[in-house]
C-alpha cells in the first residue's frame, strides 16, 4: 500500500473524522471543565466541525465517492473558515472599535426568524471579540481557522484524487 491509497483511503478519511472528534472533545473540555463559554461564532465552528466529522465518517464507512466527500467536506471547511476569520478579524480590533455584546444563541433562535439569526451570528459581537485562551500565540478562533484551512485543503487534495482516480477508471477497458 503507497501512500497516496492511505491517505485518499478509508484511513485518512478515519484518522480526519477522529481529529475533529478530537478538536470537538477538546472545545467541550474546554466549555464544561475549564468553564469558558462558547460565543455564536465558536458555535457555528462548532456546527461545521460536526459536519466535517459526519461526512468524514460516512466516506470512511461507504470507501467510495472521494469527489463527492471531499467536495462536501471542502464546503463545510470554507464555511467555517470563513466563520472562524471573521472571528479572528473581530479579535484583532482595538477595544473601541469591538462591536457591542448582543443576545445569547438560544435567546436568538427563540426570539429571532432564523435569517436575522444567521445574520447577527454572521456580524459577532463583542463577546467573540474576546480571547481567553492561547496556545503558541493563537487564540482558539486561530487554531479553528488553521484547523478550517487544513482540511479544506485535504478535502480539495482528495476531491482532485478521487476525480482523476474515476477518470482513468473511465478511460481504462
Amino acid at each position: 500500500m503507497n501512500l497516496s491509497s492511505l491517505v485518499t483511503g478509508r484511513k485518512g478519511l478515519a484518522l480526519c473524522a477522529v481529529v475533529c472528534a478530537a478538536l470537538l472533545g477538546f472545545g467541550y473540555y474546554l466549555q464544561y471543565v475549564e468553564g469558558l463559554q462558547p460565543c455564536p461564532l465558536c458555535m457555528v465552528q462548532r456546527g461545521f466541525f460536526f459536519l466535517m466529522l459526519f461526512f468524514f465518517a460516512a466516506g470512511a464507512l461507504h470507501g467510495r465517492g472521494a469527489l463527492f466527500y471531499g467536495g462536501l467536506v471542502f464546503l463545510f471547511a470554507a464555511g467555517g473558515a470563513a466563520t472562524a476569520s471573521r472571528q479572528v478579524w473581530l479579535q484583532s480590533l482595538p477595544p473601541d472599535k469591538v462591536p457591542q455584546c448582543g443576545p445569547d444563541l438560544s435567546f436568538m433562535l427563540d426570539n429571532f426568524p432564523l435569517s436575522r439569526t444567521l445574520e447577527k451570528l454572521f456580524y459577532g459581537s463583542g463577546e467573540c471579540a474576546a480571547v481567553d485562551w492561547k496556545f503558541l500565540g493563537l487564540s482558539i478562533a486561530g487554531w479553528a481557522l488553521a484547523w478550517f484551512a487544513l482540511f479544506g485543503a485535504y478535502a480539495l487534495w482528495l476531491a482532485w484524487s478521487g476525480r482523476r482516480r474515476s477518470a482513468s477508471a473511465a478511460a481504462s477497458p
